[in-house]
């Protein structure tokens, strides 16, 4: 399992906007080819970030989203609502319990 962890903070008066994006756009996102999971967090004390994760079942699926249309939309209206550089990390699920 291929995970990709990517870390967002945005300025309060563009969260809204962030979400709404979101919101309209998630099960375009976890329903393309190779996508398992997708979920969003919060950070409880600066709710400015937030966290996506997706899980995928290999990292050229990843990529093949990361190529896509749907990603250039997202992208493209999410980018420019960041207030610092988004980070982003690809990790391989080593244990899960349940």
């Amino acid at each position: 399992m291929f995970v990709r962890i990517v870390k967002m903070s945005f300025d309060d008066k563009f969260i809204d906007v962030f979400l709404n994006n979101f919101h309209a756009n998630k099960e375009a996102i976890r329903g393309f080819r190779g996508c398992q999971l997708l979920e969003l967090y919060r950070d409880k004390h600066n709710t400015n970030v937030f966290f996506a994760y997706s899980y995928w079942n290999s990292e050229a699926d990843l990529e093949r989203y990361r190529h896509s249309e749907l990603f250039k939309s997202v992208w493209s209206k999410t980018k420019p609502l960041f207030n610092a550089k988004p980070e982003a990390w690809s990790v391989d699920k080593v244990v899960s319990l349940k």
